[in-house]
C-alpha cells in the first residue's frame, strides 16, 4: 500500500515536473508602474500645456514642469509607501485576530474550514479528514483561514519602499517626456506642437504595452490612454487662454 502512494506521488511529481505554468506574477509591480508613467505622462503634459497657453516662455515650462515632476514624484512614491503599508498593516492585524480565534474558539473554526470546502462541492466524507488534518497542523491552519476566508495573502515586506521607488521613478520618467522639448525648442509654441505630439505617441504606446500587460485589448487601451492625455491637455491649454483673455 505504501509502495502504492509512493508510486502515485512520484507520477504526479513527474507530471508536475513536465508542465511549467506560464502566469504573469508580477502584477503589483506593473500596476506601480501603470500608475506612475500614466499619471507622469498626463499631469506635466496638461501644466506643460496650460503654461504655454499663457504665453509663458520656455525656460519658465520648463523649471515648473521639472519642480511639478519631482514634487508628483515625492507625493505619487509616498502615496504608493502609504497604501503598501497600510495593506501590510491590515494584514497584520487580521493574523492577529485569526490567531486568538483558532486557539479560543477552535471548533468555531473548524466548522469554517468545512464551510468553505462545502462551497467547491466537496461532500462531508470527504472534507473531513482535511479538517483533521489542518486542526494538527496549527500553521497551515491559519494561512487557510487567511487565504481562503478573509482573501488575504502575506505581504512582501520590502513592498512599501519598492512600491515607493517604482512609483516614483515611473512617474518622473513619464514627466520628463512632454517636457523634453522644451528643452530644446527657445520658442514656446513650437515646442508645444512637438510636445503634443511627442507625449501623444508615447501615450499610445504606453496604453497599447499597458493593455498587452493587463489583459485588455491592446489597441482600445492605447486610445483611451491618448485621448485622456488630450483631454487633460486640451483642458487645461484652453484654461489658460480663458483665464488670459479675461
Amino acid at each position: 500500500m505504501a509502495a502504492n502512494n509512493n508510486g502515485t506521488a512520484d507520477a504526479e511529481q513527474a507530471l508536475l515536473n513536465q508542465h511549467t505554468e506560464k502566469h504573469f506574477t508580477a502584477g503589483e509591480v506593473v500596476r506601480d508602474i501603470i500608475i506612475g508613467v500614466s499619471d507622469g505622462l498626463t499631469v506635466p503634459f496638461a501644466l506643460a500645456a496650460g503654461l504655454s497657453g499663457a504665453d509663458a516662455s520656455s525656460s519658465i515650462v520648463l523649471t515648473a514642469g521639472i519642480a511639478e515632476v519631482a514634487a508628483g514624484a515625492i507625493s505619487m512614491g509616498l502615496g504608493g509607501f502609504l497604501a503598501a503599508k497600510g495593506e501590510a498593516d491590515h494584514y497584520a492585524r487580521e493574523l492577529k485576530r485569526e490567531q486568538e480565534e483558532i486557539i479560543d474558539v477552535p471548533d468555531t473554526e473548524a466548522a469554517e474550514i468545512a464551510e468553505i470546502l462545502a462551497r467547491y462541492g466537496i461532500e462531508p466524507h470527504e472534507y473531513a479528514p482535511v479538517v483533521n488534518a489542518l486542526r494538527r497542523n496549527p500553521e497551515a491552519w491559519l494561512d487557510f483561514m487567511m487565504k481562503f476566508e478573509l482573501g488575504l495573502e502575506k505581504p512582501d515586506p520590502k513592498r512599501a519602499l519598492q512600491s515607493a521607488f517604482t512609483i516614483a521613478v515611473a512617474y518622473a520618467i513619464g514627466g520628463l517626456v512632454p517636457l523634453s522639448p522644451y528643452i530644446f525648442i527657445s520658442h514656446v509654441q513650437k515646442a508645444v506642437v512637438v510636445s503634443i505630439i511627442v507625449t501623444l505617441l508615447a501615450l499610445l504606446i504606453f496604453g497599447y504595452v499597458k493593455g498587452r500587460f493587463t489583459g485588455n485589448k491592446p489597441f482600445r487601451s492605447a486610445f483611451e490612454t491618448a485621448l485622456i492625455g488630450a483631454l487633460a491637455s486640451a483642458a487645461a491649454f484652453g484654461m489658460a487662454k480663458l483665464v488670459q483673455l479675461a
